[in-house]
């Protein structure tokens, strides 16, 4: 949905709830990559999720997970219980 530079992309909570509702969606899951290959989250990452997880619960959209990928790794925030 979002497009950034080599370190920063903006992500607006406001157009992922326009694309969950245009698609009646009931959860959705996030997926990003680190073009410095590694694919542990930053605390940008993990602040981002959460306000994302918040803006979608008011109109009851789940968040199943947020997979970071890097160089040969993909990391999950459920696995990790951030979510």
């Amino acid at each position: 949905m979002f497009r950034g530079t080599l370190s920063q992309t903006s992500v607006y909570p406001r157009e992922v709830v326009k694309a969950a509702l245009k698609h009646n969606a009931a959860a959705v899951c996030f997926a990003h990559n680190h073009p410095s290959g590694v694919a542990e989250p930053s605390q940008a990452d993990e602040l981002l999720t959460q306000a994302l997880k918040q803006a979608l619960a008011l109109v009851d959209v789940r968040t199943l997970d947020h997979f970071v990928v890097g160089t040969g790794n993909t990391i999950s925030f459920a696995e990790r219980g951030l979510i």
